[in-house]
């Protein structure tokens, strides 16, 4: 698979994806709360998660639920996302009121960073192969180090 940047579904995915990101730092913010007030990160993820099935199922009420033959993959670890996320969720509930959310945020990016390009590379995972350019690499190491000067201490 190549790489399709241009077309009418293009501007509208780009600007879901950026108000995602915008979510991210929220998120981040809200589950490290919910941290602190319960006294627990996997208590605080479990809540999360727990709203989140609830509202996902009335939603899927809604739209409709997929048939029960989706469920059944020869690619069973997709199921593996949870996995990912869970982490994530229970590592910023816990890192972020002890280092702070900019800063547990600006790990977070760098690794996303780090990992987004070496997926696209190979194509892994089954995404659209995107290869890694050195004019994509200087961008993305000028991301980094953008990065890292917007968290370095003074």
């Amino acid at each position: 698979m190549t790489a399709p940047h241009t077309g009418t579904a293009f501007l509208p995915i780009a600007a879901m994806m950026f108000a995602a990101g915008l979510g991210i730092p929220v998120f981040a913010s809200l589950n490290a709360g919910l941290n602190q007030q319960l006294g627990s990160p996997i208590a605080a993820t479990t809540v999360t998660f727990a709203v989140g099935l609830a509202i996902g199922t009335v939603i899927l009420a809604f739209v409709g639920f997929p048939a029960r033959s989706a469920f059944v993959t020869d690619q069973p670890w997709h199921y593996g996302a949870a996995v990912f996320m869970l982490f994530y969720a229970t590592a910023i509930a816990f890192s972020a009121p002890k280092i702070g959310l900019g800063n547990a945020i600006f790990f977070v990016l760098t690794g996303q960073l780090i990992a987004a390009a070496t997926i696209d590379h190979f194509g892994l995972l089954g995404v659209i192969q995107t290869s890694l350019t050195p004019r994509r690499l200087v961008g993305i190491a000028v991301m980094a180090i953008g990065l890292y000067l917007a968290r370095k201490p003074v």
